[in-house]
């Protein structure tokens, strides 16, 4: 059977050349781009999505004008035998594979795609005669449609040099190339060198250093009683200190009069300080000097910690740097330490300095965001509430949540389960001035619930309902026009900690919740339930 204009022995042959040898997944794949390109109209401007690395894109490269390097080929590493090919402007087109349930009749096809045989163990002869005789019998062909969001070729960035390398990169890729962040697939034995190694020093007998400044604090532990810097950087040392100095094992010493590393090193200080101008943001303070290389951060208010999670990870990827923060999107009090940043060794080559720096750029890597004053209305819904079946908790609940925070609850209101009741009381709340409303109950699967449409009804717009949060899974966030929203399930009732106590201080901090911040709550988002709730010092939400 003919592979598009080809006989097999010619597209064999011709196999060999292009990939090196005839491997079998390229033939196979020759007869799946033959199939698929039959099945597109004629005059059809078409791109391919490959879903394996393996044989397949070489098929397509041969037998279209598709290829990695003008885009018009794509590989999703998925590990099947597939690909997609479609409308470059539509998205209209087939995908075909590999179809295991037909390669019956073909025992050496499978046990080669399926891995039954060792290599050497295979008939190769048979294995040809089999993929010849089958051609795309044993292959399946089905229509589909690629999303809007596939479609078209992404324009190329900015391009500028990486400070680091000195190499050019896309500007979106941040202050330094990915392959500086961490991201090469090769070390460079010289730059690997020149990172690892240390400025020269000259180190003297303690007994020497009589009457010389030490170069670097020295810390003494008293094991299980204490831990600080028994000798500070600037200190002179005298005689009488010879003895402190080897008790606390000290036998050389570095001191300032002989210390000269060159122009390509940076002391432990400087670094910090300069991280310290880039890293803090509105509401964090810190200060100087640097005290041992290092400098924390504290809250200048009361409010919201936001970090930047990327940008914190690309900088401590840098060598020889870090920072640590605590979990970004927590309440932070007035005064209290909340990140610390140090350079590790006591002098830093210039290179890591600029490429930390790059990494950081201008704006900073945390803030405290303060909470506002809220004006909150409390809509509970329920006709077992309504009807005074059973007393209601939520409101008090609720109440207690927002005054913890320093908002004000302006006004509440009990809704029976009634899609046009619900809308009108939630107007209501609207009429009396409130900016943010909190609705609990009337969210979940239950066909009586009828809170969601009655929100929408009411000009609810932009909403994200569920998060992965137990509990609190059947969470709602949206706003009607200027008045955030945020809908409550019923576990806030039960549990002492919920979605509630997470999302709430991100809306009075005045965060907008996207969908990837819902997500980024999976990890942590399972409460433990434990007896005494200790709350925000747990993992929940962490």
């Amino acid at each position: 059977m003919n592979i598009g204009e080809y006989t097999f022995g010619e597209f064999k042959r011709r196999a060999a050349e292009f990939h090196g040898y005839p491997a079998p997944g390229l033939l196979i794949g020759g007869y799946m781009v033959a199939m698929a390109k039959r099945e597109m109209p004629e005059g059809t401007l078409f791109d391919v999505i490959v879903e394996t690395g393996k044989c397949l894109p070489d098929a397509v490269q041969m037998l279209t004008l598709c290829s990695i390097g003008n885009n018009w080929m794509k590989i999703n590493n998925l590990g099947r035998y597939a690909l997609c090919m479609y409308d470059k402007f539509t998205g209209e087109g087939v995908r075909v594979w590999l179809d295991a349930a037909k390669l019956g009749p073909y025992r050496e096809i499978h046990d080669w795609f399926l891995k039954r045989k060792a290599k050497r163990d295979q008939d190769s002869d048979r294995l040809f005669r089999e993929i010849e005789e089958a051609g795309d019998t044993i292959c399946s062909l089905e229509k589909i449609r690629i999303p809007g969001r596939f479609l078209g070729h992404k324009h190329m960035s900015g391009i500028d040099l990486c400070p680091s390398c000195g190499e050019a990169y896309p500007t979106v890729d941040g202050g330094i190339c990915r392959g500086c962040q961490g991201e090469a697939q090769h070390v460079s034995l010289e730059r690997r060198i020149a990172e690892t190694s240390d400025p020269e020093m000259i180190a003297v007998p303690v007994e020497e250093a009589v009457g010389r400044t030490a170069l670097h604090d020295m810390t003494r532990i008293a094991p299980g009683e204490s831990k600080g810097a028994e000798f500070k950087a600037g200190q002179r040392i005298t005689a009488g200190d010879v003895c402190r100095l080897q008790q606390m094992g000290r036998s050389n010493l570095y001191v300032e009069e002989l210390a000269d590393p060159g122009a390509e090193w940076v002391h432990e200080d400087e670094v910090a300080e300069a991280f310290a101008r880039r890293m803090a943001g509105p509401g964090v303070e810190y200060d100087l000097p640097a005290h041992e290389g290092k400098i924390n951060f504290r809250a200048s208010c009361d409010g919201l910690l936001t970090v930047d999670r990327e940008r914190l990870e690309a900088f401590n990827l840098v060598p020889d740097v870090m920072c640590a923060t605590r979990q970004g999107d927590t309440v932070v009090q007035r005064g209290k330490n909340l990140a610390g940043t140090r350079a590790i060794p006591l002098y830093l080559s210039l290179r890591n300095l600029s490429k930390a720096l790059a990494v950081l750029g201008e704006e900073p890597l945390f803030s405290v965001l303060p909470l506002r004053k809220a004006r909150v209305g409390v809509l509970v819904t329920g006709t077992e509430v309504f009807q005074g079946l059973i007393e209601d908790k939520f409101i008090p609940v609720v109440t207690s949540k927002v005054h913890a925070l320093g908002s004000e609850v302006v006004a509440t209101d009990v809704a029976p389960d009634d899609r046009a009741a619900i809308a009108d009381r939630v107007r209501g709340l609207l009429d009396k001035g409130v900016d943010l409303i909190v609705t609990t109950a009337g969210l979940s699967v239950d066909p009586d619930d009828v809170t969601r449409p009655a929100l929408v009804d009411a000009g609810l717009e932009d909403f994200l309902y569920g998060a992965p949060v137990l509990p609190g899974a059947m969470t709602l966030v949206g706003r009607i026009r200027d008045v955030q929203v945020l809908g409550v399930p019923a576990c806030a009732l039960f549990y002492k900690t919920t979605s509630l106590d997470l999302l709430l201080p991100r809306l009075l901090a005045g965060r907008t919740v996207s969908r990837r911040d819902l997500a980024r709550l999976a990890e942590g988002g399972f409460c433990l339930g434990c007896r005494t709730c200790t709350f925000p010092k747990c993992p929940f939400g962490r």
